[in-house]
């Protein structure tokens, strides 16, 4: 893979992911094959501060956890209207680490 082509990913896509994993998937990238580039070239990361923005407007219905993916917590926030608000002040912290996570599980079905 084209070190260039690598690093402009990078740059583009680096507030979607945890800092210290950033070397990490630099170095998969490098070897990853071409045909593997295209498809993960046009997959779509959740944004951590759109998430944020969605969790203190709308946490205490659990679309905030839809949003990523978590559906079964977002249920579980939307019975409980964000667990009596606490789960919702609790996931204003945490929702930006969980939405990096989720990105990184996704972009690793395209390095391993």
């Amino acid at each position: 893979m084209d070190a260039q082509k690598v690093d402009m990913f990078i740059m583009s896509n680096s507030k979607f992911f945890e800092s210290h994993q950033m070397n990490m998937i630099r170095e998969r990238l490098l070897v990853l094959d071409d045909s593997k580039w295209a498809t993960l070239s046009v997959v779509q990361f959740k944004d951590p501060t759109t998430t944020l923005i969605v969790s203190i407007l709308a946490g205490g219905l659990g679309i905030d956890r839809f949003m990523i993916g978590d559906t079964g917590l977002g249920i579980g926030k939307l019975l409980t209207c964000g667990g009596a608000g606490v789960w919702t002040i609790i996931d204003w912290f945490m929702i930006q680490k969980a939405t990096r996570e989720k990105n990184m599980q996704k972009i690793q079905q395209f390095l391993y």
